[in-house]
């Protein structure tokens, strides 16, 4: 059982990452691979991206020989560029005390490479980054698009719960027989742990390649963060990605992404309601939901409220290095 306790001004400073963590979906990826998972599915997956994994990943196998990671890979950047320098920027006192904390049970001595890595030795880190780069090259970038794809509906899924029914119901909607009891948020998991947040907040992040108990990164003077999965249960592939629109209307229901796609020009809640062939009271609802999740802002003009899509509603309706979608509104009713 895991108890995390939250004081009020953690509660203020829960966090659901608004865009996937290259590197520690990529750490849960080779963790998946590495499990012993022997269903049909998985099994082709992993015998699949072990033939493909090149030479250059070796490093990594080196750094984590078991189970155990040390902590400086649990990186929560949203590139892969700025995950791999704030990798290199670890502490280098952190550094040492991880490799020692994950080589201590070993029969064998580390690597020369790993020990060169413990010096601080600038080849050893860009060796490290070469294999980082090369695995996330291999193992997800062929699927990164589906990631962003269920990643973008999975914090929008968040945004409306926590609008319409505050972070209690959030937090306990996220992981299965999750409990809030006072100020403490307990979820099953094969060990017992008690987490004193003291501040520091916690940062959410679903990943798409693990069906395990949630991970916990626990370091000093950061959020705790809590990566929760968060997929289909299946490998990804890349002929398995659906459409985005059809993704985030799924989670948002087809009038609210339909009125979302609208609000990229000022409608009021009456002009809303004739596009999208609904009445103003259904429409005030929907534009009052989507508020309350931060999608898009509200003001009074008048007699008349315009509603327009924030910049967060912009990055939901925007697929990765494209602009926004025009939008044609059929009679599609309320969802």
């Amino acid at each position: 059982m895991i108890r995390v306790h939250f004081t009020a001004a953690d509660f203020a400073r829960v966090r659901f990452a608004s865009r996937p963590a290259p590197l520690q979906e990529l750490n849960v990826a080779l963790m998946k691979m590495c499990s012993p998972d022997d269903t049909l599915l998985f099994g082709r997956w992993r015998r699949r991206l072990l033939q493909s994994l090149p030479p250059t990943v070796q490093p990594l196998s080196d750094l984590v020989p078991a189970e155990v990671a040390p902590h400086f890979l649990d990186v929560f950047s949203d590139s892969l560029k700025e995950g791999l320098d704030t990798v290199r920027a670890s502490p280098p006192e952190l550094v040492r005390a991880e490799i020692e904390r994950v080589y201590a049970r070993q029969p064998t001595p580390a690597p020369l490479w790993l020990r060169d890595l413990y010096r601080g030795d600038g080849g050893a880190w860009r060796l490290l980054r070469r294999a980082q780069h090369a695995a996330f090259d291999t193992a997800l970038r062929p699927v990164w698009p589906l990631v962003q794809d269920l990643h973008r509906a999975e914090f929008t899924r968040h945004a409306l719960t926590v609008a319409e029914h505050g972070i209690g119901a959030a937090l306990t909607e996220l992981v299965p027989g999750a409990r809030l009891h006072e100020n403490v948020w307990e979820f099953e998991a094969s060990y017992e742990r008690d987490i004193t947040l003291g501040g520091r907040g916690v940062l959410l992040l679903p990943t798409f390649h693990w069906t395990g108990p949630p991970l916990i990164a626990d370091l000093p003077g950061r959020p705790v963060a809590v990566t929760y999965p968060a997929g289909p249960g299946l490998p990804l592939s890349p002929g398995g990605a659906v459409g985005s629109d059809e993704a985030l209307a799924g989670v948002l229901g087809r009038t609210r992404f339909d009125t979302l796609l609208l609000l990229g020009e000022e409608h009021t809640t009456s002009a809303l309601a004739r596009r999208l062939n609904v009445s103003n009271a259904t429409a005030s609802a929907h534009t009052a939901a989507l508020r309350g999740a931060g999608l898009i802002t509200s003001t009074r003009a008048g007699r008349a409220v315009l509603h327009r899509r924030t910049a967060l509603g912009s990055l939901l309706v925007q697929c990765p290095g494209q602009g926004t979608r025009p939008v044609t509104v059929s009679d599609r009713g309320s969802p």
